[in-house]
């Protein structure tokens, strides 16, 4: 049986317990506080998630893999794309390459949130993590 690290059930946690109307309002709180990029990541070394529907951009390091670090690069006038990669640069990023491997492929669906946007945007969180998780299989 797979699960989530307590920080991403937490996440997932504070979607269920708000009505479908601030979903999307809580969505758009983490998008602002997505992590910036540290200064010696530049997003041209980056991987592009072209499934998102704005330009996204992700780093897996996990040269120690009992904390890999994540990153995530996307713009200000795409707060969706951002609030999915704060979810999951808050939920993951730290954790053991076994315990994010260990997380549902579609675990965002336990967010709530396919009434609030569209299935193309979810197709761009679950295209995130699916990128994360083959980095860390090869």
């Amino acid at each position: 049986m797979t699960e989530m690290p307590e920080s991403l059930a937490e996440i997932v946690d504070d979607f269920a317990a708000v009505g479908a109307s601030d979903k999307l309002q809580l969505l758009l709180e983490f998008s602002r506080e997505l992590a910036p990029l540290p200064a010696e990541l530049e997003e041209a070394a980056m991987e592009p998630v072209p499934e998102c529907q704005s330009p996204l951009f992700l780093a897996v390091d996990d040269s120690d893999r009992e904390k890999v670090r994540l990153h995530f690069s996307a713009p200000a006038e795409a707060p969706t794309t951002r609030g999915f990669a704060s979810i999951l640069y808050q939920g993951l990023d730290g954790h053991s390459a076994e315990t994010i491997l260990a997380v549902p492929d579609d675990f965002y669906s336990d967010l709530g949130l396919a009434e609030a946007v569209s299935p193309l945007r979810l197709r761009g969180m679950s295209a995130m993590l699916t990128r994360i998780k083959r980095h860390l299989r090869a």
